[in-house]
């Protein structure tokens, strides 16, 4: 129910009544006429048992699970909550459906979106055109004064003049996106976002802990301060180890009142199904003899760093961008050799330098293009490294093939022009890693993953960027695999003892999601692949690193917290 003229009418005809019969003092019959008002304004809206907003979105129809837990937003959470979806599950449209549905009852009029930099147009346009909330996107400091509706990044809200005008206004409702970024309290995320005045504010991530349980604690701090006690209460009550709680049934049960988690597995999302297929490839033997001379040489590099203790870090991106591309590789060589102290070092990278030049047929590059004749459809080509897209793109003009790239570094403008050109006129978008982020290309159905990840979530999270709600097409996913190297192993352990093609995100989210327990499981991998005695001996290694991971998320199932 809404406020309408009827209830306003009938306060004032009593409140005229009141008066003209002597009563009341037409001063103190007017504040009892609109503290009447106030509360008869309270009671209708706060009772909220239908979503009015479903009347206003265009466009789309908002999913059931999505319509439920805006209408527990409201009803239940009052407004404060983690919106903790698996990725493609629609979060956008929930925190949408929420802003409408306040906005329409004249419960928030001052509303704030804060987000990456590469979302600020894209939430602009979703809040526009699904749900006509009149958004505007900052873009100088009058705009945090100017506008009722204003979406934001949050790098330069935390950046004075705009921090000083940010928190200068009193928001209605503000809207973290990407909120596990507010994980640690001590950044000036978190502290800007802590300061912002607020009545209603939501925090979306699918990964609200990503590290340690105290991450939730952090995030939960933001909505209701105290509500899980102090750090160290909190750490005494529930915290068994860094990410095994004292007792899962208690802690699920005050997330409840914070938190709300959709996931693929529960049903009701209609994605279509995913196909995922690997694409066995051989070497030719200039490549063999480029990778087989890079095992060498990082074998005699992990051996020395490790005894001097200084980061392993160059050896795992050198390992995997040999299994990228042999001008991904070079590029690392190059910038190696500048660094080399010991003239063997240098002498051995420029061995290796010479073997890639002889490198006449690229096996990867000669595959996609046979394959992109063959899907002749849109497909989005991902790769980690900015060299190999930097090569992928050179060999596609050549071969007649258009592309475009995607990628971090591109500002807001440049970032839909190339998806707007992938939309409509382009066949190909080949696309970093970070260039993914927050992307959506529901209109493509096909992919490739030229390189793969060594962590699992990552492989997800591509996967995500065209499997998701509003796909409407089975979706097609190619993973390349070079024969008798680390990244058929990487395969081997993906599908066989992670089973990540099978999973749906959210299994391994903590496990291997955030920054140090990913570079872990990445330093398990470089730690088998170096020190491993024969091909056999490797396959055994990362068998066990597999098996650990899953013992750890059977652990992990079994003091559930999400649902």
């Amino acid at each position: 129910m809404v406020w309408k003229p009827d209830d306003a009418r009938d306060a004032y005809e009593a409140f005229l009544s009141s008066v003209s019969a002597g009563h009341e003092q037409p001063e103190s019959a007017w504040s009892l006429f609109t503290l009447a008002a106030a509360a008869c304004h309270a009671r209708l809206t706060g009772d909220i048992n239908e979503l009015v907003a479903l009347e206003h979105v265009q466009g789309f129809t908002p999913l059931p699970h999505q319509i439920e837990t805006a209408a527990r937003v409201i009803r239940e959470l009052r407004g404060r909550a983690i919106l903790a979806d698996e990725v493609g599950l629609g979060k956008t449209i929930e925190a949408g459906l929420v802003m409408k549905e306040y906005q329409l009852r004249g419960l928030a009029r001052k509303m704030l979106v804060l987000t990456p930099a590469s979302l600020v147009l894209q939430w602009t346009r979703e809040l526009n055109e699904k749900f006509r909330l009149g958004a505007f996107a900052q873009r100088n400091e009058w705009s945090w004064t100017q506008y009722d509706v204003l979406v934001a990044s949050l790098d330069t809200a935390k950046r004075d003049p705009h921090r000083s005008a940010l928190l200068s206004n009193e928001w209605d409702l503000v809207v973290v996106d990407e909120a596990h970024k507010l994980k640690n309290s001590r950044t000036r995320n978190w502290q800007v976002v802590n300061q912002i005045p607020n009545k209603y504010m939501l925090l979306l991530t699918a990964t609200p802990m990503q590290n340690e349980l105290r991450e939730l604690h952090t995030l939960i701090t933001l909505l209701k301060p105290g509500a899980l006690g102090n750090p160290q209460d909190f750490v005494a009550a529930h915290v068994e180890s860094r990410r095994t709680p004292k007792d899962p049934v208690a802690l699920k049960s005050q997330l409840k009142t914070i938190m709300i988690r959709n996931r693929r597995m529960d049903g009701g999302t209609n994605l279509p199904p995913r196909q995922v297929s690997v694409v066995p490839l051989d070497l030719t033997s200039e490549e063999r003899a480029l990778y087989d001379g890079v095992q060498t040489f990082l074998r005699e590099e992990y051996t020395h760093r490790k005894e001097a203790r200084v980061s392993m870090l160059p050896l795992i991106t050198l390992q995997r961008e040999i299994c990228s591309s042999p001008y991904a590789a070079m590029m690392t060589l190059e910038k190696m050799q500048k660094r080399a102290k010991q003239p063997g070092a240098s002498s051995a990278i420029d061995h290796l330098l010479r073997l890639a030049e002889k490198i006449q047929t690229y096996t990867k590059v000669d595959k996609v293009i046979h394959m992109l004749e063959g899907i002749d459809d849109k497909c989005v080509i991902f790769t980690e490294y900015r060299a190999t897209q930097d090569f992928l793109l050179y060999m596609l003009k050549k071969n007649g093939v258009s592309a475009v790239p995607f990628r971090g570094g591109f500002g807001r403008g440049k970032k839909d022009w190339m998806k707007e050109l992938f939309s409509k006129h382009i066949q190909v978008l080949v696309a970093t890693e970070s260039g993914g982020e927050g992307i959506n290309l529901q209109f493509c159905h096909n992919m490739i993953n030229f390189d793969l990840p060594w962590n699992p979530m990552r492989l997800e999270q591509r996967i995500g960027r065209i499997h998701r709600l509003g796909q409407k097409h089975d979706v097609h996913v190619w993973n390349l695999s070079t024969n008798n190297t680390i990244e058929s192993h990487i395969v081997q352990l993906l599908q066989e003892k992670i089973r990540m093609f099978e999973l749906v995100i959210g299994e391994l989210d903590y496990i291997v999601s955030g920054e140090v327990a990913g570079t872990k499981f990445e330093q398990g991998i470089l730690d088998a692949a170096m020190t491993s005695l024969s091909d056999d001996d490797l396959y055994q290694r990362l068998s066990t690193l597999g098996d650990s991971v899953l013992k750890t998320n059977r652990l992990r199932k079994e003091s559930e917290v999400w649902t």
